[in-house]
């Protein structure tokens, strides 16, 4: 009763029965297009950010947050480093470390990062004692010359524990016969399983005073290594440690040490979205084509309006109206299949392998045997948003096209 005439009439031509049952298909088909596109868009980006955080996570429990080392030079005085880190209240732990490129030979041989580290701070900043398969990370005192491998990498290099390792490291020092490199054998004490391929294959841990011994470093370390209460401040509180330090120092974070990865994934993701958005674009196209057909149907009714005293931009927006709404029905429909089906996606899973009988993410291929999901409020947000852009830029030409109607050339043979 109270609403502007073109909505009323756009929203009763919503609700009227149609004579021509093929422009309801069409509108039907529009509907559920749009649907469609929003429910896949939906699951897709929320599977694709359930795996990107689950590779961050698994990441960013073997790595630091964020680090402060050297300039060019060791870090000598690491203990003063790690008091005032602590007292930072932003930052949950931090300890010192040693990075260095090596090859470690066994049966085979395999570069990898060889670190050393404080057993007893390493807890700290890591979880890499929660994730020991064989050994314990305690076994690492020093003199001892013990080392820790990843999984992937005792298997590779066909060791287990109590066997020897050799260890080359990226490092020459000088003797009468010229510059030598530095190898040193060390006792296979552990194996852990991070579940990321990048540590479980490339990353082996000794006593981080065994280390500063076979490269004559003295007390000097590379750095200091931090774990944040809320990862995304790293590179700020690091910065200020760097400040509070005073001295030449290099800071980065867990976004800089990994930048390409991510941008990969962000670059996936974006790809993705815009690929999907073409199913949204294909049932506003079939929208074009229920409203082109709506509005030559209704050329008689458009007539009578234009006699009774709607003007052509009223006559576009009785349109307009129309074909909003079913770009609207159609994004809510879609909106909440989407999060349904998110919501019940591993259940979804486990009943179809267990119908027919297979495994979608065999455990002995891949490291994640779920499907992790990430639904992001943001995320549905702007999918709603697209869809509803492209449903009402649908009904612009078909509207355009009803308010150029001529009264006298509709009629004329009604």
């Amino acid at each position: 009763m109270f609403k502007p005439v073109p909505v009323a009439i756009g929203l009763r031509y919503v609700r009227a029965k149609r004579r021509n049952g093929f422009i309801s298909f069409i509108s039907m088909a529009s509907i559920l297009g749009i649907a469609l596109g929003v429910i896949a868009l939906i699951t897709t980006l929320a599977v694709m950010g359930g795996f990107q955080r689950e590779i961050r996570d698994r990441m960013l429990q073997m790595a630091a947050h964020a680090t402060v080392s050297g300039y060019g030079e060791p870090l000598a005085d690491w203990q003063h480093a790690v008091r005032v880190a602590t007292a930072d209240p932003r930052v949950a732990g931090a300890a010192p470390y040693i990075e260095k490129e090596a090859l470690i030979s066994a049966a085979n041989n395999q570069p990898a990062m060889i670190r050393g580290v404080v057993p007893v701070e390493e807890d700290k900043v890591s979880v890499l004692g929660e994730k020991m398969v064989q050994g314990k990370l305690s076994e690492l005192q020093p003199g001892n010359f013990n080392i820790v491998l990843g999984r992937e990498l005792a298997v590779w290099l066909g060791v287990s524990t109590g066997d020897d390792v050799v260890v080359t490291l990226a490092d020459f020092r000088s003797t009468p016969l010229g510059g030598v490199q530095t190898m040193k054998r060390f006792k296979v004490s552990g194996i852990f399983e991070a579940g990321y391929n990048e540590y479980d294959k490339g990353l082996a841990v000794v006593n981080m005073q065994d280390l500063q011994r076979v490269l004559r470093m003295g007390e000097g370390v590379t750095g200091v290594r931090l774990k944040m209460h809320d990862m995304d401040l790293a590179f700020e509180v690091a910065r200020d440690l760097a400040t509070k330090l005073q001295g030449p120092y290099r800071v980065s974070d867990w976004s800089q040490d990994n930048a390409n990865l991510f941008r990969a994934l962000k670059m996936e993701k974006t790809v993705m979205a815009i690929l999907l958005s073409l199913i949204i674009a294909m049932g506003a196209f079939n929208l074009v084509s229920s409203q082109v057909m709506l509005v030559t149907d209704k050329q008689a009714d458009i007539a009578i309006l234009r006699t009774l005293g709607l003007t052509p931009r009223q006559v576009m927006q009785v349109f307009m109206v129309q074909g909003s709404l079913i770009g609207i029905i159609g994004t809510v429909l879609g909106v909440i299949g989407g999060i349904v089906l998110t919501l019940n996606l591993g259940s979804i899973l486990k009943g179809i392998e267990s119908v027919f009988g297979v495994q979608l993410l065999p455990e002995d291929v891949y490291y994640i045997t779920g499907l992790p999901t990430d639904l992001q409020a943001s995320d549905v947000s702007t999918i709603a948003a697209v869809a509803l852009a492209m449903a009402f830029i649908a009904t612009l030409y078909p509207a355009w096209r009803a308010a150029r109607t001529a009264p006298a050339e509709a009629l004329r043979y009604e």
